[in-house]
């Protein structure tokens, strides 16, 4: 059953020592719509730094609970590589990031999750450590963030449809599968769903959201 993103913000966060704070965003790859963090708001905990935990660390994703549980420690949050709030998520910080935990990186291997569609069946029995080849580029990763893409119109191949309300997340993959998509005086203000793989870009200085359909299609969906 997919899960509404919006129910999500504001959930708590419970650590293996404790609690560190609550879902503020999520950041996907506009590329294939994964997850690939939650950002973390955790108070006076952590000030000055981007906290961002993968969906490695989730052993489920249940917006019904009162926290979700984090299958990691409070010292292993602090001492991870840190970024600035207002900085970019870059490849070379992915890398560490990865690194200190131990976990399989994404972008290697094919699938949405590496060598997986699953963040979980992804992990390693024995955590090994990425490592980078000499030889492959830096490049940054598409990441995007729910709640700046909120509110963006979406287009279609003839004309306005409405605007990006909401997200529908596989609580099992982490993929972004619908918008939930609120059509104005278009549909007398219904809602529609519309599948994130008919989307063709994301144009963030017009800020809109293009798909590849005709209105008359994406009534038919």
């Amino acid at each position: 059953m997919l899960q509404s993103v919006k129910e999500l913000y504001g959930l708590k966060l419970a650590a293996v020592d404790g609690e560190i704070g609550h879902v503020k965003d999520f950041y996907f790859d506009d590329q294939n719509w994964a997850v690939r963090y939650v950002v973390v708001d955790t108070g006076s905990w952590l000030t000055g730094r981007l906290v961002l935990l993968s969906p490695h660390a989730f052993p489920n994703l249940d917006q019904r609970a009162e926290a979700l549980p984090v299958n990691l420690r409070k010292a292993q949050i602090q001492d991870s590589p840190s970024i600035g709030t207002h900085e970019t998520v870059t490849r070379q910080f992915e890398e560490h990031y990865y690194r200190s935990y131990g976990w399989p990186v994404y972008w290697e291997g094919g699938q949405m999750w590496g060598l997986s569609g699953d963040p979980l069946a992804a992990l390693p029995q024995s955590p090994v450590p990425a490592v980078r080849k000499a030889h492959e580029p830096r490049a940054d990763r598409h990441l995007q963030s729910t709640k700046e893409v909120t509110g963006h119109h979406l287009e279609a191949v003839d004309g306005p449809i409405g605007r990006v309300a909401n997200f529908h997340l596989n609580p099992r993959s982490w993929a972004l599968e619908e918008l939930v998509v609120e059509t104005g005086h278009w549909r007398a203000g219904e809602q529609m769903l519309v599948p994130t793989s008919k989307v063709e870009r994301i144009d963030f200085l017009e800020k809109k959201v293009v798909v590849k359909l005709t209105k008359a299609a994406l009534e038919r969906l």
